[in-house]
């Protein structure tokens, strides 16, 4: 009966209906005029990033494959040889490598745990986001100043190690100064992470979970089979500003410890503020390309696991 049915609406419908359908939904052809005012609108920028961006880029590669901006001999490759011969590039990228290694997945981990623990009713919630949300309204300055007062060989945690028997450290200069600036780095960023996996865990279909609940799923099983998948778009946004963050740090480690830090503490950007400085072009140019090409392959894995883990959503 119901095939039937469907058989003589589709009979009753003519050629003429289909094209009347097709008239009213048809898109609308843009004029010249149309086009020319949307290019004028997009012109700035453009304009901007192929001034500022792409330009500049092209100009860095070009440094790296010469011998001098002045004499302009083109030498291949040997630039980048000679960087990775180059002990102080090789300190500043094992050190680089290995706080990103440490910082980015701590940042990514905690606050998700956080936003998850916020989820619920806990006490003091209020404090709690506040004391991780305070570092985005001080100034990188500040927050420095308040590390120097604590880590300092004079400092508040020097001081109160003591009172347990146990010797003063000078934290910036010893093994353990790279520990202190990943803390650094976590106190400021995961509030602000934690911030876009509540909006994120927010938006999980109330429906599904509660369907997984009537199956019997417990915590753990919700968790990773419907909240992680919702959630790979926002946990794959959170890796890359995490992990461009950590390749920022350089800011608050130069107001802590200035162009020579201890040697754990030597990142990238102190190579390439101390190699510009000396006006080497060529050995600058070489690591920013080599730094731009590791960027590149990193955020690319990171996109092919979330494609992997957030296709089920998708579907």
């Amino acid at each position: 009966m119901k095939f039937s049915k469907k058989r003589k609406v589709e009979e009753s419908i003519t050629e003429e209906d289909i094209k009347e359908v097709k008239l009213v939904y048809k898109k609308p052809k843009r004029t010249k005029k149309d086009r020319l005012t949307a290019a004028m609108f997009l012109s700035p920028s453009l304009i901007g990033i192929l001034v500022f961006f792409m330009i500049p880029f092209v100009v860095v590669i070009f440094y790296s494959t010469v011998d001098s901006p002045i004499g302009m001999n083109f030498v291949f490759l040997d630039n980048y040889t000679r960087i990775f011969q180059n002990s102080s590039f090789l300190q500043a990228a094992k050190n680089t490598a290995v706080f990103s290694a440490i910082s980015v997945p701590l940042a990514v981990v905690l606050s998700l745990l956080m936003a998850m623990l916020l989820e619920h009713n806990i006490p003091m919630r209020s404090q709690f986001r506040t004391f991780f949300l305070s570092p985005m309204m001080v100034p990188v300055a500040s927050v420095v100043l308040i590390w120097q007062v604590i880590f300092d060989y004079h400092g508040a945690f020097n001081e109160f190690l003591m009172n347990f028997g146990f010797d003063k450290i000078d934290w910036f200069k010893s093994s353990y100064s790279q520990f202190v600036v990943i803390v650094l780095f976590l106190w400021k960023n995961l509030g602000y992470n934690m911030i876009l996996f509540m909006a994120a865990l927010s938006a999980i279909p109330k429906d599904v979970l509660e369907v997984a609940t009537l199956e019997s799923a417990n915590e753990f099983q919700k968790f990773w089979y419907i909240k992680f998948r919702y959630l790979s778009p926002t946990i794959l946004f959170v890796g890359i500003l995490s992990l461009i963050n950590s390749f920022k740090v350089f800011r608050e480690v130069y107001l802590l410890t200035g162009d020579y830090p201890y040697d754990t503490l030597y990142m990238l950007q102190h190579f390439m503020n101390n190699t510009f400085r000396s006006l080497d072009y060529q050995k600058l140019s070489s690591a920013a390309v080599i730094m731009a090409i590791v960027m590149i392959v990193i955020i690319g894995i990171l996109f092919m696991i979330e494609n992997y883990f957030g296709k089920d959503v998708e579907g």
